[in-house]
């Protein structure tokens, strides 16, 4: 029996959200309480932010893995101790309070003193991580992303902010943020803690003061990136080099968020660059496949117009030294639809073709889906039948995406990445992006 379904019954559609969190509180309290504060004994880390937090949580843990700690990880991807991780099987990120207990005991039995845990705004706004203590609170960035449920983006940003809070009030933890001083919303992030350290990739025109971390000498290429990072402390500087195999800017600066968590607690200089390159890479998060055809395809989680727009600033100029740019993605049913119109924008300005498809419609039309990210893209000077194509059907989208590649063309296909279940109106059903696109391109050679 799913309560929280069985409650919106009954309760009005306008007065449940204001309900939900007192309901979360309440049964974080009890079983918190029934299993002896599972948490409690363990160093959190939480990541939050609204692109980032996978891949920042990712290259936390590997890096305290390599220097020797007994570390576990609980992630959108993934979740276990040491390198005994396990797919995720729910579709969302921090899990419902029963199943965080289940975990966070699990983990304690197998001696974990560190959780690496990427924490949501809901799971902040509804109080589903009561109980947990954290010690150093991590933001990636704050973009517009989940206005279906906080409907403003303060109340977006305060829920994330939220984390940083619980930080401060952590009298054993380190009472210690990691904040994007790029990120506009910095200043609220860094006034919620007593202690922080602000990292950038903002250049030589970064004004240098105490606990700042700084990118430099940049070097980016399709395999990664590998940059000067500089701490500053005090008038003094010490000087890293990172190294980090995922490409991207947006992953140097998920670096630097890493490093700067290895630098606060205390992790020598060579235990920081090897932990950060020791990471291969992240599933569903610019992943290549490669079935021997003779251009690119890459699949990534991106969801939201911000990460859009960095990704497609990225590999726009890669992409057009050998080819045209191929741009398949769509939008969430019941979730944010301000976003749609914006994201078809972003991919008609960017990408030379733009193919619209289903992306967990749930029980929302989503031919009317769709339409509206095409309206975007038509925005643009997109032209459908012409560069722009809606194809509903997956599976046929991603077969008709590498039917229009030609030699030296990039294929970009985003929004579902890792996750392993497509929503549709008949409710959850299997799902391999990386596996589809790979029998795609598989038949396409026979």
């Amino acid at each position: 029996m799913n309560i929280r379904k069985t409650v919106k019954k009954v309760i009005p559609t306008g007065l449940f959200p204001m309900i939900e969190p007192y309901g979360h509180f309440g049964e974080a309290v009890v079983l918190n309480t029934i299993n002896g504060f599972p948490a409690h004994g363990m160093k959190i880390i939480g990541v939050t932010g609204t692109n980032g937090k996978t891949t920042t949580s990712y290259l936390i843990h590997r890096m305290l893995y390599e220097a020797g700690y007994k570390v576990g990880l609980m992630t959108t991807v993934a979740y276990g101790v040491g390198m005994d991780i396990h797919p995720q099987i729910h579709h969302m990120t921090t899990v419902g309070v029963p199943e965080l207990m289940k975990r966070l005991k699990e983990m304690k039995q197998q001696g974990a003193e560190w959780l690496v845990l990427e924490t949501t705004s809901h799971a902040l706004a509804q109080n589903r991580v009561w109980g947990v203590p954290y010690s150093i609170a991590v933001m990636t960035n704050i973009t517009h992303e989940h206005l279906d449920y906080h409907k403003t983006f303060e109340r977006y940003r305060d829920a994330k902010v939220k984390m940083f809070k619980l930080a401060a009030k952590n009298k054993q933890g380190m009472r210690l943020g990691i904040v994007n001083g790029d990120d506009p919303n910095a200043e609220y992030f860094i006034d919620a803690v007593p202690n922080s350290v602000n990292y950038t990739t903002g250049g030589g025109d970064t004004e240098i003061g105490d606990n700042l971390f700084l990118a430099k000498d940049i070097q980016q290429s399709p395999q990664g990136s590998s940059f000067t990072a500089e701490f500053w402390n005090k008038g003094a500087a010490r000087t890293l080099r990172l190294k980090i195999n995922i490409p991207g800017t947006f992953n140097i600066s998920n670096a630097m968020a890493a490093a700067a968590v290895g630098i606060s607690i205390g992790l020598t200089d060579e235990q920081i660059e090897q932990g950060i390159a020791a990471l291969p890479g992240v599933e569903g998060r610019m992943a290549t496949i490669d079935e021997g055809q003779d251009f690119s395809v890459i699949v990534d989680f991106a969801h939201t117009p911000d990460s859009f727009e960095k990704l497609f600033k990225d590999l726009q100029p890669v992409a057009h030294k050998t080819g045209k740019l191929i741009v398949l993605f769509g939008s969430a049913g019941r979730r944010d639809e301000a976003k749609r119109a914006v994201q078809g924008k972003l991919a008609g300005e960017y990408a030379d073709e733009v193919i619209i498809t289903e992306e967990d419609d749930r029980d929302i039309d989503g031919l009317g889906i769709m339409n509206q990210i095409a309206g975007g893209a038509e925005m643009a000077g997109k032209v459908r039948d012409q560069n722009l194509f809606l194809v509903h059907d997956r599976t046929e989208a991603i077969t008709f995406a590498m039917w229009r590649a030609k030699p030296g063309d990039t294929v970009l296909l985003l929004g579902k990445g890792h996750e392993k279940t497509i929503e549709r109106a008949n409710g959850e059903n299997p799902w391999d992006e990386i596996g589809t696109a790979r029998k795609a391109l598989q038949l396409l050679q026979k």
